[in-house]
């Protein structure tokens, strides 16, 4: 513990990078906004900045990666940004904009996942060099906050009553809060095969699909989101069959 406070004093007094933490203020300062909307009663707002803040977040990770700027103090003023833009902020937001007549268990589910989304991040920075880099374990805290701000749109688009509202916001938070804690992995976005060669085809389907996201914004980001939070149960229980044989296998050998 002494020696991480040493080297944390002596990387502060050589100074910090400017670059990727004003990203990271960036999405601090959407998330914070967002939160303001919430209070003022402007959830559309609110959903959007708190979307507008997980832009910031992809970005700060990779210009630091780009510029070799990364630091151990960019790494816990992130972590600290993403508790408040995609824990405090979505957690309130849902809470005000649906949760508010369950009362007590209305905060409480707010509660849990603000605290869930702590403990993802907390989990995250322990594991960062022990898991592999393709794969998150749990669901990633920005999707999480993500998936709230593209459901408060979605409804908002349709304007579905506040009855089925509250139903599915309740369903929702419990599910985003166990998948945030749980052991099913999803796809990190990080792999190095992405920005290299790809057949000209995969460009064409790139196009497509930024074509039709403008064309229905709201409805398209709702629908990749979505997809993004259920591909980990689903890739979970696709590879259960073959998980079981390895570890059956892998039981027999360790008794012989």
């Amino acid at each position: 513990m002494n020696g991480e406070k040493i080297d944390m004093s002596e990387s502060m007094r050589k100074g910090i990078y400017i670059l990727p933490n004003l990203f990271t203020t960036g999405s601090l300062f959407a998330g914070f906004y967002g939160m303001v909307a919430t209070m003022g009663g402007d959830y559309r707002s609110a959903a959007i900045w708190i979307l507008v803040s997980s832009i910031f977040d992809g970005l700060d990770g990779k210009v630091a990666r780009l510029t070799g700027t990364s630091s151990k103090f960019g790494v816990e003023y992130d972590s600290l940004a993403d508790l408040v833009a995609f824990g405090v902020a979505p957690g309130l937001l849902m809470y005000s904009w649906a949760l508010k007549p369950f009362g007590r268990l209305g905060w409480l589910a707010a509660f849990l996942f603000v605290v869930c989304g702590a403990l993802r991040l907390a989990r995250f920075n322990v594991q960062v060099n022990t898991v592999e880099s393709k794969r998150f374990v749990g669901l990633p805290i920005p999707a999480a906050a993500s998936m709230v701000s593209s459901t408060v749109l979605f409804f908002h688009h349709f304007g579905w009553p506040s009855s089925f509202k509250k139903l599915a916001i309740l369903i929702l938070i419990y599910l985003l809060a166990f998948l945030m804690v749980s052991n099913i992995r999803y796809y990190s976005f990080k792999d190095p095969e992405l920005i290299k060669r790809q057949p000209f085809a995969f460009l064409v389907l790139a196009v497509l699909l930024l074509i039709i996201i403008a064309a229905e914004p709201v409805v398209m980001l709702f629908v990749l989101f979505i997809c993004y939070v259920l591909s980990g149960p689903v890739g979970f229980i696709m590879t259960y069959p073959r998980r079981r044989r390895l570890e059956k296998a892998f039981h027999k050998g360790a008794k012989q």
